[in-house]
């Protein structure tokens, strides 16, 4: 039997989810365009950018970017803001911090369908973005009073540089706690994707009178201002290596308070291991979301004379993955489709990957595994340049960018290992990561090995994420720099203690573990 044709489900059309914001926030969206928050108004100024939709190629709303010297006003009227959020009570922030997210909960499925077109997120992870940020922060409302004992707000407001890829669960969660501290925040949209749930979810804590900054801008404009400026009391970036290197020089030359979270190639290691079972249930959902996430495992660092074992588990795993349009289905009423991931960020992060997969073919990696992308799972005639498929590779050459670096899609690289010294060597690529894993039968020898590995977090044959609530988060080496995050160290790191205080982190001068 013919497979049906796939139709977009009515009412989640990108045009409906616009619609739909200008009805809610129609201070903070125009028709044609999303305005900039700043000095405690939406406002009209920057430059609109064109911008797409992963999803299908179609126009969506690009970002409104300023040059340096508007960012630059911003930042000094964020600081008037913040001196007088500094002194509002705790009780009254706690009541508007929860006022803000019991709007974010009214309006979820709306964040939750411009995360879809924006960043591409299937409809499951799309809402799990939302509902992280949302239950994580209320955890912080009930539990902010003991976090800040004896500490005072910063003497100026929290600077957020953060990517695209979770703009509800890690940027506006560490907004509103950073807020609920005493903070005034400012936002730098990211550049490749989440403007307008990001504008729809800062119009909602703003009507709460909660001091928000959201602008637009290149990265290199706004750094100055967002990064250098003397009203800056801590900046907070999530992102890549290359740019939090620049930042960690900038704030370690001014002595400013930062969170950086970089980049690191995360590893599974395999070493006397047989519980295949286990293995090949977790592939799948390492691949969700494609890969594109902080925490992603794409490395599998594998003893050699288990290979042939391995690759059985592996391959019907990997074969089982489901990509496709996130909002396509066979008839109206049917449910959104169950993908473990859509399309990546953009049809040029797409290319990029795929040439260097080729690259690496081309000088020695040998190819296991090639995913096909279904036909049936897209619109008839649909773009699908941004959308690739699982591909996994065997002994990624040397010179490779997928031999030391993330590679933030659908790829795995799998390396091969005769010795303890040699798998550690190899889970240890990328000088330092968020998290690893090592599966392994013998506990004695996890425990062995583990404390060698450098990732601030080791799963013991389970995967490993940035967590919530009082998980604690961060990295070894040059994945990163400054405070560590998480519990109470997240209202620590924008708060003030007891002179001389050492708070946990990465620091150039020290390394503090909690």
């Amino acid at each position: 039997m013919a497979q049906p044709t796939l139709v977009l489900k009515p009412g989640t059309a990108w045009s409906d989810a616009w619609r739909r914001a200008l009805a809610v926030a129609p201070e903070a969206f125009r028709e044609d365009r999303v305005l900039n928050l700043w000095g405690g108004a939406w406002q009209s100024d920057g430059r609109t950018l064109p911008a797409t939709s992963p999803v299908d190629g179609s126009p969506i709303a690009g970002p409104p970017r300023l040059d340096a010297a508007t960012a630059a006003r911003a930042v000094r009227a964020s600081l008037d803001q913040h001196r007088a959020w500094r002194r509002v009570p705790l009780p009254e922030r706690r009541a508007r911090v929860t006022a803000a997210l019991d709007a974010l909960v009214e309006h979820r499925e709306l964040l939750s369908l411009l995360l879809v077109w924006e960043i591409g997120k299937p409809w499951r992870l799309a809402q799990a973005d939302v509902d992280r940020a949302i239950e994580g922060v209320r955890w912080y409302v009930e539990n902010i009073d003991g976090m800040l004992e004896g500490r005072t707000p910063l003497e100026g407001p929290v600077s957020n540089i953060a990517s695209w890829n979770y703009p509800m669960s890690v940027l506006v969660h560490a907004m509103l706690v950073q807020a609920l501290a005493g903070n005034a925040v400012i936002a730098k949209t990211p550049t490749d994707g989440g403007l307008a749930c990001l504008t729809l979810a800062c119009a909602l804590i703003h009507r709460e009178n909660i001091p928000v900054t959201l602008i637009s801008g290149s990265g290199g404009e706004l750094s100055e201002a967002l990064v250098r400026s003397p009203e800056i009391g801590c900046v907070s970036f999530v992102g890549g290596r290359d740019t939090g290197a620049r930042i960690a020089t900038a704030v370690t030359d001014l002595g400013k308070r930062h969170v950086l979270e970089q980049e690191g190639l995360n590893t599974w290691g395999i070493w006397e291991h047989t519980d295949w079972a286990s293995l090949g249930a977790v592939i799948p959902k390492l691949f969700d979301y494609g890969k594109q996430r902080c925490t992603a495992y794409p490395r599998f660092v594998v003893q050699r004379t288990a290979f042939d074992a391995f690759l059985a588990a592996y391959l019907p795993a990997v074969a089982s993955v489901r990509t496709g349009h996130p909002l396509a289905v066979a008839h109206p009423d049917d449910p959104l489709p169950e993908l473990d991931f859509g399309p990546l960020i953009n049809a040029s992060k797409a290319k990029e990957l795929t040439d260097h997969a080729a690259e690496a073919v081309g000088h020695g990696a040998v190819p296991l595994f090639r995913g096909a992308l279904d036909p049936a799972r897209f619109l008839p005639g649909q773009d699908t340049s941004a959308y690739v498929a699982p591909l996994t590779l065997l002994s990624p050459p040397a010179s490779s960018p997928l031999y030391h670096a993330e590679p933030f899609g659908p790829v795995d690289t799998i390396v091969l290992v005769d010795t303890e010294a040699e798998l550690l060597a190899a889970m240890n690529a990328s000088n330092g990561a968020l998290v690893a894993t090592l599966s392994t039968d013998d506990p004695a020898t996890f425990n062995r090995l583990a404390p060698q590995i450098r990732a601030f977090k080791i799963g013991q044959g389970k995967p490993r994420s940035r967590g919530d609530r009082e998980e604690l988060f961060g990295g070894f080496g040059a994945s990163w720099r400054g405070a560590f995050v998480g519990g109470e160290l997240l209202v620590h790191a924008v708060t003030d203690g007891p002179d001389g205080e050492r708070i946990p982190g990465n620091f150039p001068e020290y390394q503090l573990m909690p």
